[in-house]
């Protein structure tokens, strides 16, 4: 790849889109070979209807751009593949992978391997629905990737092993530490062993897996609430 931009098709996502001047789109993408980064799409909405429908989040697409500025120019755009499309509740969880991907990953700054799990994550939710424990997962990843993985298997301050017959609490920059049962952020030793083997089956693990991600996403995350999670809080509320 040369320094102006792609000359050959890279698979792409976009995580994001919205109207620039009357006739273009600025869309965010996520690329197996440039990781993310802004592009503006010159004079779509001349295009008629297919051209713009591929211009959406959750569609597998193949993308050219160019550019030597942050913002490139997506000079082609086709689809790769087909996902069926997300609906639902489904859709609020590829909304809140986007928004997660848009808040934590640095433009231009390459994961292929987060971007093949990214795309298995969509192709779940398309064919299956909303996997709770393989969301769970792919949240583990995620902070992997970004070097913000924590170790699922060691107290963080003695070095002992995880006990599955004690609790423990995450804390920021520390890790794991063992707790009481009554503390709210509590989550078993058996849930922190499942979680670390891949391995969540039951509700109580589950549970508390959501609760332990959320708290390590929420301190990388800061303040700013994730908007995607409230619209999903919404469709459960409507259930």
């Amino acid at each position: 790849m040369n320094k102006t931009g792609s000359n050959h098709l890279s698979l792409a996502y976009l995580l994001h889109r919205r109207d620039y001047s009357n006739s273009s789109l600025l869309v965010e993408c996520l690329t197996e070979s440039q990781g993310r980064f802004p592009a503006i799409v010159k004079g779509v909405k001349g295009r008629g209807k297919t051209a713009s429908s591929l211009l959406q989040p959750f569609v597998p697409l193949q993308i050219s751009w160019s550019g030597r500025g942050e913002v490139k120019n997506l000079v082609l755009f086709e689809q790769a593949g087909h996902n069926k499309l997300l609906t639902g509740k489904s859709l609020y969880c590829g909304f809140y992978l986007n928004e997660l991907l848009m808040r934590l990953l640095q433009r231009n700054d390459p994961h292929e391997q987060l971007f093949h799990l990214y795309a298995s994550q969509l192709r779940l939710l398309s064919e299956q629905g909303i996997d709770e424990a393989a969301l769970r997962y792919f949240e583990l990843d995620l902070l992997d990737e970004l070097g913000y993985g924590i170790d699922l298997n060691m107290d963080a301050d003695d070095q002992y092993p995880i006990d599955d017959q004690r609790c423990y609490q995450f804390i920021p920059e520390r890790g794991l530490l063992p707790t009481t049962a009554d503390n709210e952020y509590a989550i078993s030793g058996k849930t922190l062993l499942s979680l670390s083997e891949r391995n969540l089956s039951l509700p109580v693990q589950l549970r508390e897996a959501r609760l332990l991600l959320r708290t390590i996403l929420g301190f990388y995350l800061g303040e700013k609430p994730l908007k995607s999670r409230e619209l999903f809080r919404y469709a459960y509320q409507k259930q």
